[in-house]
């Protein structure tokens, strides 16, 4: 492979110019090999930020991180699909959703990651589980496919290294909110994966990466384009995300909603999601069956169980608790109309549910209870949010956050749509 400059590269996107398929293989893999210094990477990052990727660029920079390793074969017997959100406040739909989908006949490799930004990570949540471990071999991960249907695992250390290199990264460079950034980044570890089917959750709102529709839409279409061209079914769902998915956001909280949901109940917004992207998954594998049905039957939970027991975890042993509850009150009586989803986010992130560094570690016990959502009555007074932390001297910067977070009005709002649109 023909060798380049990286500060040539660099400064070449930094002025405008359109990268050659040969500069970003180069780049990809020479910061994979450790070639290309940390800085470096983090400057071309902040220079596709600034200056994006068009369609071919964007194709092969996540043709190079694939290549970067290994592709997994997965021999089960049971048509695999897989499910991707670009990231939420309080989404933990994949917890419920990964067993569900594995009752109704699938087989779900759920390859997930860590809290990027302001959003929580899967990992980081099931790790609240005690004896949960997220690392498993591709051995390991085939034989949970064929005895539960279901794993939600960190991805093989050769899966899309340059994925696992730059995923950190961006999150403590300000370069999170780039199409082509995400787009190589999603698709190189979901081809890699080898599944055949692929539902994307596509988010937008305060809470969202993709802020406006047209950017989550322009998300979604480049994300179902590069699926289809290497041969994976791929569809998304654009859902709203101004107001946090259900009412817990952070670690444990969030493990312990799912598990309601599993169990027949749960939030009806964290319902409604779980059983739409059931439905798609379940389309591309060509399985009929009525995922609502089976969610309210519980069968699910016992799916949960196998599944989190099958990686080391205890189903049944108590969840971490918080050493510090700090309630705020509602200032006023009158209609919830906005809860607004980023700043619950930064200030659960603040609580000590997400990270500042790639290398810090997150509080299990960490995060928010939303007490009233928009469309509810409160009184003055009444309990709105309830934080959680370990360290009390984060409550002050995350009450901060929450200054403007919560908005009532005399009268209700309008309901919440919260699927949007669809793309195929």
């Amino acid at each position: 492979m023909k060798a380049f400059a990286a500060v040539d590269v660099i400064r070449a996107k930094r002025d405008g110019a359109t990268l050659t398929d040969d500069q970003i293989r180069w780049v990809v893999d020479a910061y994979t090999r450790g070639d290309v210094a940390e800085e470096q990477m983090a400057a071309l990052a902040m220079a596709v930020f600034l200056r994006g990727l068009d369609a071919r660029e964007t194709a092969t920079w996540t043709g190079a991180m694939i290549d970067s390793g290994s592709r997994l074969s997965l021999p089960v017997e049971r048509p695999t699909v897989d499910k991707h959100s670009t990231g939420g406040v309080g989404d933990k739909i994949t917890l419920p959703l990964a067993p569900l989908v594995a009752t109704c006949g699938a087989a779900v490799p759920q390859l997930s990651g860590r809290g990027l930004g302001h959003t929580g990570g899967t990992l980081d949540k099931l790790e609240s589980i005690p004896g949960w471990r997220a690392e498993l071999s591709v051995d390991e991960i085939i034989a949970q496919l064929n005895s539960v249907g279901a794993v939600v695992c960190a991805a093989t250390a050769d899966l899309a290294p340059a994925d696992r290199k730059l995923y950190a990264l961006r999150d403590v460079t300000g370069t999170v909110e780039s199409v082509p950034l995400i787009a190589g980044s999603i698709m190189s570890k979901k081809i890699a994966e080898g599944s055949a089917g692929l539902v994307l959750d596509v988010k937008t709102g305060s809470g969202a990466f993709m802020k406006t529709r047209s950017d989550a839409e322009e998300l979604a279409r480049t994300l179902v384009d590069i699926g289809t061209a290497h041969g994976v079914a791929t569809t998304a769902l654009l859902t709203d995300m101004n107001t946090p998915l259900g009412a817990a956001v952070g670690n444990a909280v969030e493990v312990a909603e799912a598990v309601e949901v599993l169990q027949g109940c749960g939030p009806a917004d964290v319902v409604e999601l779980t059983v739409a992207l059931a439905r798609e998954m379940l389309a591309l594998a060509g399985i009929s069956a009525d995922p609502a049905a089976v969610l309210a039957s519980g069968e699910a939970f016992e799916t949960w169980c196998r599944m989190i027991a099958a990686q080391g975890g205890d189903p049944s042993a108590p969840l971490p608790r918080p050493a510090h509850v700090t309630v705020v009150e509602s200032p006023a009586d009158g209609y919830v109309s906005a809860l607004d989803a980023y700043a619950v986010g930064v200030a659960a992130w603040r609580l000590g549910a997400g990270r500042a560094r790639k290398e810090d570690p997150v509080q299990h016990a960490a995060g928010i209870r939303c007490l009233a959502k928009p469309g509810e009555r409160v009184t003055e007074g009444q309990p709105l949010l309830e934080l959680h932390t370990d360290t009390p001297d984060a409550i002050p910067a995350a009450l901060a956050a929450l200054t403007d977070a919560v908005q009532t009005t005399d009268t209700p709002p309008g309901p919440r749509t919260l699927i949007l649109g669809r793309v195929s």
